[in-house]
C-alpha cells in the first residue's frame, strides 16, 4: 500500500480524499489554498525561537496549556515510558505568543481552521448515509467558534547520540481531536502505521499538506473512520545533525460537542490528557 497524493484542485478530489481516509486514516493533498510561503516563513521564525534562550520567557500554562513545552516535559506517548525527542509551542489565539511571531502565525492558524471546516464537509458529504447518522450536528460546525483547537510548533532538535535508549522523535501514537493539518514538514521522518501493520512513508514533499484523522473523528462516525497510529522516526547519518520543524493544527470541537453516548469533546479530551501525563 502507498499513500497517494492527491490534487486538491480535481473534480474528484473530495471523494478520493474521503475514501484515502477511509482506508489508511490519512489523506496527502497537493495545490491546496495555504500559501507556500507563508509556511516557509513560519518555518523560518521558530526556527530562530526555538534555538534561543527567549523561549524559556514563554513557559506554558498548566492550566490552559498555552505557552512553551521544553523537552523535560515534553509527552509520553501512551503505552511507552521514554519521553519523545521534542520541544514545542501551543499557539492558541487567546494564549501567549511572542509579539514578533504573531502576525503570521494567527494568520496561518485561521486560514488553516478556514481549510480544514471545507475538508470536515467533504468528510460529511462522502460518509455513507448510516454513518453520517452518527453525526450529532454537522462535522464543521463541531468546531466552529471553538477555543480548543490547537496549533502546536514542533522543533524536533539534533540527535546528539545521548538520547534514552528506546527514545524517538515522536513514538507511536494516534492523535485525540476530529481532524489534524499537517504542512509536510522542513524533514522527511513522518510514518503511518498500514493495517498490516507495516510503516509507510508519508510524502514530505515541501507544498503538500497532510491530513489525518483523530480518535474523536473515529469515535464520532462509530469507527468508520479510523485514527491510524503514526510517529516520527530518527534521522540517521548526516541528516541527525538537522533539526525538525513540524506544524500539526489540532483541530477540536467546542467541549459541548456530544461525539457519542459515551462522551463530550470535553469528557474525551480529559481522558486522553490524564492518559498522557499532560494534566
Amino acid at each position: 500500500m502507498k499513500l497517494e497524493t492527491i490534487d486538491f484542485r480535481a473534480a474528484d478530489a473530495p471523494q478520493r480524499f474521503v475514501e484515502s481516509l477511509r482506508h489508511t486514516g490519512f489523506g496527502v493533498l497537493s495545490h491546496h489554498p495555504i500559501p507556500q510561503q507563508l509556511v516557509q516563513q513560519i518555518y523560518q521564525q521558530w526556527q530562530s525561537f526555538f534555538i534561543t534562550d527567549a523561549k524559556e520567557q514563554y513557559l506554558f500554562n498548566p492550566a490552559t496549556q498555552d505557552g512553551f513545552f521544553p523537552s523535560r516535559v515534553s509527552e509520553t506517548a501512551k503505552g511507552y515510558s521514554v519521553k519523545d525527542i521534542k520541544e514545542y509551542f501551543h499557539v492558541y489565539p487567546w494564549g501567549q505568543i511572542p509579539p514578533q511571531l504573531k502576525t503570521d502565525i494567527l494568520d496561518y492558524y485561521q486560514q488553516a481552521n478556514s481549510f480544514a471546516a471545507e475538508l470536515l464537509d467533504w468528510v460529511e458529504r462522502y460518509s455513507p448515509a448510516e454513518v453520517a447518522a452518527n453525526y450529532r450536528e454537522p462535522l464543521s460546525q463541531m468546531i466552529k467558534d471553538s477555543q480548543k483547537t490547537l496549533l502546536r510548533i514542533l522543533h524536533y532538535p539534533p540527535m546528539t547520540g545521548h538520547e534514552a535508549p528506546g527514545a524517538i522523535r515522536a513514538a507511536a501514537h494516534e492523535d485525540i481531536n476530529l481532524l489534524t493539518v499537517l504542512p509536510a514538514a522542513n524533514e522527511p521522518g513522518l510514518q503511518v502505521k498500514s493495517r498490516e501493520g507495516e510503516w509507510l512513508d508519508v510524502p514530505s514533499d515541501f507544498g503538500s499538506i497532510i491530513i489525518n484523522i483523530g480518535d474523536m473523528l473515529q469515535e464520532a462516525s462509530a469507527g468508520y473512520f479510523p485514527s491510524t497510529t503514526h510517529r516520527v522516526v530518527n534521522p540517521e547519518g548526516a541528516d541527525m545533525a538537522k533539526s525538525r520543524i513540524s506544524l500539526p493544527l489540532f483541530l477540536h470541537p467546542r467541549p459541548d460537542v456530544v461525539l457519542s453516548d459515551r462522551y463530550t469533546a470535553d469528557s474525551y479530551l480529559m481522558e486522553r490528557l490524564r492518559e498522557l501525563g499532560v494534566i
